[in-house]
């Protein structure tokens, strides 16, 4: 799992993308969203920010995130209609990441300490030989924070990068899944991958959203001023 996370982390870069968002009945809704990275510490601390480009009733909102290695990650959301920033506490980790089946808690890569990893089989996805590794939170503070009592990920055996996701509420049922797919090598001399398309499919209620990255750029020289409070209220 500490090889999935490292393939994905990336000195810096900047990407604009579009967020699907459809309902039971497929009606959809879209979102633009432009989005930065940077590591700091010596890569101990990714820092993200999320701007929503459009519609016009969530355009200028924010989400600026610090996930560390060693400790539980910091979200702070910024509303531009109460020209107000709020930090997002644990137990709203798991809610709908602005209306979509993706959680606030899908916005930032687990503290991987927190869970207990088995692998227990292998299969293709889309092609490509995957480990199946089960993962299940180490209590139910950890399972309130991420949403889910437990997790199947199938993982590329050669890149390392997740391909496919199920999980599991409280009472054993699968209730929603991800599928990643247009995975991308970014930085060929460091062997970073990302995915460009996540579909997360709500399996008990039908709803589903789609993210694709539309343009990226790799850039380890991305302002460090991006990842500040100052610059998410910034309109």
């Amino acid at each position: 799992m500490q090889k999935s996370r490292e393939v994905s982390k990336l000195d810096g870069m900047e990407a604009v993308s579009t967020l699907r968002i459809y309902d039971a009945k497929g009606r959809e809704r879209v979102r633009q969203t432009s989005m930065a990275s940077k590591l700091f510490e010596n890569g101990a601390t990714e820092k993200r920010i999320i701007r929503f480009l459009s519609p016009a009733e969530v355009k200028g909102t924010g989400m600026l995130i610090y996930d560390y290695d060693e400790r539980n990650d910091d979200m702070w959301i910024y509303m531009p209609a109460l020209r107000k920033t709020r930090r997002i506490i644990s137990n709203e980790k798991s809610k709908p990441f602005m209306g979509s089946e993706f959680s606030n808690a899908d916005m930032s890569a687990p503290n991987l300490v927190d869970f207990d990893y088995k692998v227990t089989g292998s299969e293709p996805v889309g092609g490509t030989d995957c480990w199946m590794v089960e993962v299940i939170p180490l209590n139910e503070e950890i399972m309130d924070e991420v949403g889910y009592d437990r997790q199947v990920a199938w993982i590329g055996k050669l890149d390392f990068v997740f391909r496919k996701a199920e999980y599991y509420d409280g009472d054993g049922e699968l209730f929603k899944q991800m599928i990643s797919s247009d995975v991308r090598q970014i930085d060929p001399s460091g062997k970073k991958y990302i995915a460009a398309r996540m579909e997360m499919n709500n399996m008990q209620n039908g709803r589903k959203s789609v993210m694709t990255i539309d343009k990226i750029q790799y850039n380890p020289d991305v302002k460090e001023e991006y990842f500040t409070l100052g610059f998410l209220e910034r309109l």
